[in-house]
């Protein structure tokens, strides 16, 4: 299965990526947990014991980005490989965190304002790569956008998944991602609604996601924090969490299941 897990700044994408994770190596799967945040903390929400700043992004690595793509990172606007080789890399620049393999981006720039095109192309066929040719669940912890995805790339996103709050400006955030998503041709977009604490903003959420299917909700849960601050997994200690992604998890294999073609 592969997911691409998007939303405004704040709503909880991370956590749920992690927890996701560990639901699926529960289950015996082979996982990538893919952070391609540009404010990166899926390592510690995973339980990342030492610092994130010791996991460098791959965009950062200036050699690699050479070697694979024939360009240096500044070389902007000059000839370099689309379509580099990067079929090694999930295994190289991999941390295994008790059965799940985190890789991190970096951010890819957006055309315009200093667009380091080489990087964008190592790093759009890497994800191509995990999403069409693996045969692995590849959870993708993005930001609010489809910058990391391609048309390639989207022929293998089994969900989108947007995590909103209950506000409208999440809200808004989560429709104009839909439309996004659309225009490069992922259909199955849905949402999980996060940090709810009443049946009503449940019914609000729904209401004004015209359409888009909610996978299941999050309650606000204060356990979290404290995770943060002791530096453990957003998992540990917390069975509330994990019970509530454990449902949002079968709702996504009984959609997965319905989508694949029979005969």
């Amino acid at each position: 299965m592969k997911i691409a897990i998007t939303g405004k700044g704040g709503v909880g994408k991370t956590t749920l990526c992690a927890v996701l994770a560990r639901l699926f190596v529960r289950s015996g799967e082979d996982v990538f947990a893919i952070d391609a945040d540009p404010d990166s903390n899926l390592a510690s929400a995973l339980g990342y014991r030492q610092s994130a700043l010791d996991i460098t992004p791959l965009i950062r690595m200036k050699e690699l980005i050479k070697e694979r793509t024939g360009a240096s990172p500044d070389s902007y606007g000059k000839f370099f490989r689309l379509n580099p080789e990067v079929s090694d890399l999930p295994e190289k620049y991999s941390v295994n965190l008790d059965g799940i393999r985190l890789m991190v981006l970096g951010t890819i720039y957006k055309g315009g304002s200093g667009c380091a095109c080489p990087e964008n192309a190592l790093l759009k066929a890497l994800i191509n790569h995990l999403f069409v040719e693996r045969d692995a669940v590849v959870l993708l912890d993005m930001e609010a956008g489809v910058e990391h995805l391609g048309r390639a790339t989207a022929t293998g996103v089994d969900a989108m998944i947007v995590v909103v709050e209950p506000g409208l400006r999440s809200i808004e955030t989560a429709l104009h991602i839909r439309s996004l998503a659309h225009d490069i041709g992922i259909k199955r977009v849905t949402a999980v609604g996060n940090k709810v604490t009443s049946d009503r903003q449940k019914r609000l959420i729904v209401e004004h996601l015209e359409g888009i299917p909610v996978l299941g909700f999050v309650s606000q849960n204060d356990a979290l924090i404290d995770a943060d601050l002791e530096n453990r997994a957003a998992f540990e200690k917390n069975e509330r969490l994990v019970a509530e992604v454990e449902k949002i998890k079968e709702q996504l294999d009984r959609t997965a299941l319905s989508s694949r073609p029979t005969g």
